[in-house]
């Protein structure tokens, strides 16, 4: 990447081969995992698999992360562009239906040439940007005729809560922009014969406990402004992973009836082009193992 580092909307302004910014990422590719992944929407792992690519650091450092060995430790292995392409045929060839970017925001002009190379080397399958939706526009543009399929998160609707929990100010702006110009590049939602997504934009909410009236906020703003040009997941999952001394209601799963209520408030409002989770999604199970050798030489 040349000049400084703008990608996300914290804009630190570093030259990362000497300094970091606010996610700690080097100006070398870093990724934790790489591996086919079956617990993503249905209509992304399908039977086959999404073929996942976790990258380490990350632009927000939520203090509930799920997966806080790559966000917050950094865990990982340093790959070239060239192990990229290769990670990426790799995947194809192990039966995957996509290849899911995972935390991928800090790394955008290496993935597009790694991406470029794949392409050239065979690579055919849709491309998934796997995103905690705190993007900038432009970041987003350059990855126009890139990625196939935007799996951007709406975490919150209140700055409040995104300045408390993600130390991200104005989240909600950012996103949503971000989010508007993810469907304007790759339209309405496209399935093949099996049911699995060749192109579109599914936005992920991750209900947190004690905040299910900003999910429905969230909700209410994603309905009303793209009715049925997107589908929209709605999670139960969260996992506390750590003790949070400050924040209580972080120290417990979703309760039962408050997913309930925000699914019904999904149905009243109209929604119908969801995903909602069944049974013990928020069992640490359903976090991806992170390693520091990702590449077995």
């Amino acid at each position: 990447m040349e000049g400084n580092c703008n990608l996300c909307p914290r804009k630190c302004n570093v030259n990362r081969t000497t300094n970091r910014g606010f996610c700690g990422a080097p100006a070398t590719l870093k990724i934790a995992r790489a591996a086919l992944h079956f617990w993503e929407e249905p209509c992304l792992s399908g039977e086959k698999g999404s073929g996942t690519i976790f990258f380490s650091y990350c632009t927000l450092q939520c203090v509930f992360c799920q997966n806080y060995a790559l966000s917050h430790e950094h865990i990982g292995q340093e790959i070239t562009i060239d192990q990229l392409a290769d990670i990426c045929l790799d995947l194809q060839k192990q039966g995957a239906n996509n290849i899911n970017l995972v935390t991928p925001t800090h790394y955008v002009p290496w993935i597009i040439e790694g991406i470029k190379l794949a392409k050239k080397r065979g690579l055919h399958l849709p491309i998934v940007y796997n995103t905690s939706g705190y993007e900038n526009v432009e970041t987003i543009r350059m990855l126009d005729g890139i990625v196939d399929i935007y799996l951007p998160d709406l975490k919150y609707f209140d700055d409040q809560y995104s300045i408390l929990y993600s130390h991200a100010p104005n989240y909600f702006s950012c996103a949503t922009e971000a989010i508007k110009e993810m469907v304007k590049q790759v339209g309405e939602p496209v399935f093949n014969e099996q049911g699995i997504l060749e192109r579109g934009v599914i936005v992920r909410h991750l209900c947190l406990p004690g905040l299910k009236e900003d999910s429905k906020k969230v909700l209410n703003y994603l309905y009303t402004t793209y009715h049925n040009q997107i589908y929209i997941s709605i999670m139960n999952q969260y996992t506390p992973i750590r003790h949070f001394k400050h924040f209580s209601n972080l120290n417990q799963t979703l309760s039962e009836d408050d997913y309930d209520e925000i699914i019904d408030y999904a149905l009243d409002i109209g929604i119908t082009q969801a995903y909602q989770q069944e049974g013990e999604t928020q069992l640490e199970s359903f976090i991806p193992e992170f390693k520091n050798k990702v590449i077995e030489s």
